[in-house]
């Protein structure tokens, strides 16, 4: 199963579920807003393989993207598994980072 983060309309990133999840709970614990973060974690654990970022208050929205702009290929580089396709895997997730720019939200992409 697939999942996709639709972060504007038309502006989306999709990735195999396992990814999906893992780029979740990565924002998870690191989240301020309790309710946003409880709303991702129910994705999660029923696998429900879609995030529409606008079903979440605009400060989550800038929260969660921070957070993946700062920490999230870091943490694939150092919690991901060494397989042959995790170069592969880390592009993805800079493709989400990059989704964030086009998207439009604040600040800058590392």
């Amino acid at each position: 199963m697939a999942g996709i983060i639709v972060l504007r309309p038309g502006v989306d990133w999709t990735a195999t579920g396992g990814l999906f999840d893992w780029t979740l709970e990565f924002v998870i614990p690191r989240l301020t807003d309790r309710q946003a973060a409880e709303r991702l974690q129910e994705i999660v654990d029923n696998n429900l393989g879609s995030l529409w970022f606008e079903e979440l208050p605009a400060p989550a929205q800038q929260e969660i993207v921070d957070h993946w702009r700062n920490g999230l290929v870091t943490a694939g580089q150092r919690q991901l598994p060494e397989t042959e396709q995790k170069a592969s895997v880390l592009r993805h997730l800079e493709e989400l980072v990059e989704a964030t720019r086009v998207a439009g939200f604040p600040g800058s992409a590392t």
